[in-house]
């Protein structure tokens, strides 16, 4: 909906999400056959560390040409490929030639290559610190690279200092294996509606449609959620983002909705309707952490919501999420149904 308020004429085509799944997996798959240092970053991008891999493959370039060429001759695909010797730079590397290219950035070349870039090409540079830096003078990644390391902690805090070292090349994190699972640290869902919200109970269903989700989720990492952050975009696209602790860790769609409507009335001054809502479940725990419990909460109530909210998560998985519902969500509520050229794949190179 953004996209259409911004481009009245766009036409959009719907995705294809299980071939998008498919291709995603089948280049993973050559991938692998060049190390099993294979680092997801979303679906459609990986790092990929080749060190071991040298002495039998010939050098990173070699390999990244290989797999540029294997990719389009067996998928149809175009990959673009940054190589280099940390993950922050071959990050970029690939995002600077696009599509169906190889970057290389070297030790010895990155000064030349890299800081001359504006600083917003940097991993984990947003908006927000973008338009922070900018305001002290800080456009490139050059001049990231040359201000004060202390400058730069005391005003972004330890996020500051992380960006003053990948701009210094000084990257030191690992390539993950195959097998490895990055811990859930955050679970949230989001939507923007079909027209603007424009009370208070018309939000609020948005929230426990959206938490339905999160609940789901959570069931399946067998975490629990210690608080709750909204973001609210308005029909400006302006957006506020707001969070609270919870009393209890919990699973619960209906704490976790009711958190998060608290939030919303207590906090939104309604000079716009709301266009866009996200829930998210923060500061997770796993499931049978134990709890401290608090003097005046009914523990036999509770056990008996958490038995009741177990047979529904069981009754949706045999017969669909919309099984069983909160008779709230009868009615519209403004949401979009569930839908699931050229696809450009890129792949990230590590040696």
């Amino acid at each position: 909906m953004e996209a259409r308020q911004k481009c009245p004429g766009l036409i959009m085509v719907p995705p294809q999400y299980e071939q998008y799944l498919k291709y995603s997996k089948l280049t993973r798959e050559i991938y692998q056959r060049y190390t099993d240092q294979v680092e997801p970053y979303g679906m459609d991008e990986c790092w990929l560390d080749v060190t071991g891999s040298l002495g039998v493959c010939g050098s990173a370039l070699s390999i990244a040409e290989e797999i540029r060429r294997t990719t389009r001759e067996e998928l149809g695909l175009t990959v673009s490929i940054g190589v280099s010797y940390n993950k922050i730079f071959a990050k970029l590397g690939s995002d600077m030639k696009k599509p169906d290219a190889i970057t290389v950035i070297n030790r010895c070349d990155y000064q030349e290559k890299v800081w001359p870039l504006p600083v917003s090409d940097l991993f984990y540079v947003g908006r927000a610190t973008d338009k922070k830096l900018s305001r002290y003078g800080i456009r490139t990644i050059g001049e990231l690279a040359r201000a004060p390391r202390d400058f730069l902690k005391s005003t972004l805090g330890k996020n500051g200092e992380m960006l003053w070292f990948f701009a210094n090349g000084e990257d030191l994190s690992r390539v993950m294996p195959n097998d490895f699972q990055s811990p859930v640290k955050s679970i949230g869902h989001g939507t923007t509606c079909i027209s603007d919200l424009e009370t208070n109970d018309e939000v609020w269903k948005v929230m426990l449609h959206l938490t339905q989700d999160i609940s789901h989720r959570l069931r399946v990492h067998d975490m629990k959620a210690n608080g709750v952050q909204i973001t609210v975009k308005d029909n400006t696209l302006s957006y506020r983002q707001y969070q609270t602790q919870l009393p209890m860790a919990t699973q619960s769609p209906m704490e976790i909705a009711s958190a998060a409507r608290h939030l919303f009335e207590n906090n939104y001054d309604w000079h716009t309707f709301v266009r866009a809502v996200t829930v998210r479940a923060i500061n997770l725990e796993p499931k049978f952490m134990p709890q401290q419990l608090m003097l005046f909460d009914d523990a036999a109530r509770r056990a008996r919501l958490e038995k009741l909210d177990d047979t529904i998560e069981t009754i949706r998985g045999r017969f669909g999420k919309w099984s069983i519902y909160s008779a709230s969500l009868l009615g519209s509520m403004k949401t979009s149904g569930d839908s699931s050229h050229e696809v450009i794949m890129p792949g990230i190179m590590y040696a």
